[in-house]
């Protein structure tokens, strides 16, 4: 498996996980877990975010990256 498609999987599994702890914050009743749900999306986007620049980086300095 190239580094490209080992970026673009991880990527997926990030989505997956930031959509189910989205579900987990919209589906408590616990103003703490809520919070704590919330706080951990905005680490994921982050991380979601420098994943995308490095997708980025890979297809501009590595042509045969592009997907």
């Amino acid at each position: 498996m190239t580094v490209a498609a080992n970026v673009n999987q991880c990527l997926s599994t990030i989505k997956g996980i930031e959509a189910q702890i989205s579900s987990l914050a919209l589906n408590t009743n616990i103003e703490e877990a809520s919070r704590v749900f919330h706080e951990t999306m905005m680490v994921i986007d982050e991380i979601k975010l420098d994943l995308e620049q490095r997708k980025t980086e890979l297809e501009v300095k590595e042509p045969q990256y592009k997907g």
